[in-house]
């Protein structure tokens, strides 16, 4: 049995995208469905980062993968920290997780999925 092309390309951004910057709303993508990559076009830092699920992707809420040493599962590791505000990613290192909220200090193009 194969897998469904229209599910697994939910995952890789092709139902859109958008291009956002400093002085923008927050990008919020349509309901059901999140950012699922972000690419800075300069070097940016989050306003806003909100995760579908912040114990699994990287967040300003909460410390994403980010268990005590020890206490690891198999859905969710240990070391992970909470952004900052402060943390700049490079211009063309794409990021990517599931956000259903974004906001930069900067330029990127998000890709809904």
């Amino acid at each position: 049995m194969g897998i469904n092309s229209t599910e697994v390309a939910y995952g890789f951004g092709q139902l859109g995208s958008a291009y956002i910057n400093t002085g923008g709303d927050s990008l919020i993508p349509p309901v059901g469905y999140g950012v699922v990559c972000i690419v800075p076009l300069e070097d940016i830092t989050f306003a806003t980062l909100a995760a579908e699920d912040s114990s699994k992707y990287i967040n300003d809420v909460a410390g994403a993968q980010g268990l005590a040493v020890g206490f690891e599962t198999t859905d969710y590791g240990s070391g992970g920290l909470t952004l900052g505000g402060t943390e700049v990613f490079p211009k063309g290192v794409p990021i990517y997780g599931r956000w259903t909220e974004v906001e930069v200090v900067g330029s990127a193009i998000c890709y809904i999925g």
